[in-house]
């Protein structure tokens, strides 16, 4: 099992808006902005960048649950920084404290919860329920 993961662990990522990350993107008629799914994406790998390198051997943590306000529009060419925080844990199941911010302002806020599996008895459990 993972090492104790301390609270107040955190993780970072940084992306610059493009096209293909704006909902202009998945249709023409909407405006060139910075999409939640994108934004929840860029929290999601800041929590594991938090977590992970308390993992051992073929751990990693996998998304349980998020909740998360989209709070401000971001359009290209904007830097997005997400962070992700260790606020507490239930045995496996950790929660974190998440916030995106773009060049000026605050633009997503929440949490995002993660549990920590072994990818070799998660592919296996795949396995059998896929059948």
């Amino acid at each position: 099992m993972a090492r104790a993961m301390p609270i107040g662990a955190r993780g970072q990522v940084e992306q610059t808006v493009e096209l293909k990350h704006t909902l202009a993107a998945h249709n023409p008629n909407l405006p060139p902005v910075y999409s939640t799914p994108d934004m929840i994406r860029l929290m999601e790998i800041a929590c594991f960048r938090a977590l992970q390198p308390f993992c051992e051997d073929d751990e990693i943590t996998v998304g349980t649950a998020i909740n998360i306000e989209h709070r401000a529009a971001s359009g290209i060419g904007a830097k997005i920084r997400a962070e992700g925080v260790l606020e507490s844990f239930d045995g496996k199941f950790y929660t974190l404290r998440v916030i995106a911010q773009d060049d000026t302002q605050e633009i997503g806020r929440g949490t995002v919860g993660r549990a920590v599996v072994s990818v070799g008895k998660f592919l296996e459990k795949m396995k059998k329920t896929s059948r």
